[in-house]
């Protein structure tokens, strides 16, 4: 069989550069579906948003017809594309993350913006899609291979280095700006701060003196515990949050 496939806009970034953005013959024996087709290319089925075989859109479990055009297109959060896409009913925003354990300092900033994300440096790769199942979290990763496991639903292969320009990367491909809410969640451990009311002293033993001299607004994590005031490291972390936004 010999079939004409192309792929769209970002999926790109996972072939080779000779083949990047036009058609390319795929000749094999046998009918073999679109999903390990597309997999075959390096591409990981969770980065496929829409697949148009001859103009019409199918799923992964589509078999390949000799002459077969394909075209696939990546993650459209940015479009309403539900009356013609065949991969997923609705699009992501109510958006739960887990991140693999290279990508410690990617879930602390996601969390800093109010994202739910899961995160654990024991986790090995078995556990983390487990989590992500589970839970319906979209994963994070740099390796691909982890994200073609056909249980994955959700995901996303980072390609940036750096924690900010990943941060970016998550936001931008996702559309997620208007959905963040900074100091929503504890950078630790993910818990939900909230207000130490005014007058409840029980927590100020652990609070530093001299920092109860000057500041009277406290928040606190009830997962962990930890206690949070706007001090000298808020500034800089509402400096690094207006940067990325």
């Amino acid at each position: 069989m010999k079939v004409t496939i192309r792929f769209y806009e970002e999926l790109n970034d996972f072939l080779k550069k000779e083949k990047h953005k036009k058609d390319i013959e795929a000749v094999f024996k046998g009918k073999r579906s679109v999903k390990d087709l597309i997999e075959s290319f390096g591409v990981p089925h969770v980065e496929v948003d829409l697949i148009l075989v001859n103009g019409k859109s199918v799923d992964f479990n589509y078999l390949t017809e000799d002459a077969d055009r394909i075209s696939v297109y990546p993650v459209f959060e940015r479009l309403n594309i539900r009356d013609v896409q065949k991969l997923r009913n609705i699009p992501l925003r109510n958006i739960k993350f887990a991140c693999d354990v290279h990508l410690r300092s990617l879930a602390r900033r996601l969390r800093l913006l109010g994202f739910d994300v899961y995160y654990s440096d024991i986790s090995d790769d078995a556990e983390l899609v487990q989590v992500s199942i589970n839970e319906d979290r979209v994963l994070l990763t740099g390796n691909r291979q982890l994200l073609m496991r056909r249980s994955i639903t959700k995901g996303l292969c980072i390609r940036s280095s750096g924690t900010e320009k990943q941060t970016v990367e998550v936001l931008d491909r996702l559309d997620l700006r208007n959905l963040c809410d900074p100091f929503l969640r504890c950078v630790e451990c993910n818990g939900l701060i909230e207000k130490i009311a005014e007058g409840d002293n029980s927590y100020m033993d652990i609070i530093p003196p001299g920092v109860r001299q000057w500041c009277s607004e406290f928040y606190r994590c009830p997962s962990c515990k930890r206690i949070y005031w706007k001090g000298s490291h808020y500034d800089k972390l509402v400096k690094v949050v207006d940067g990325i936004l």
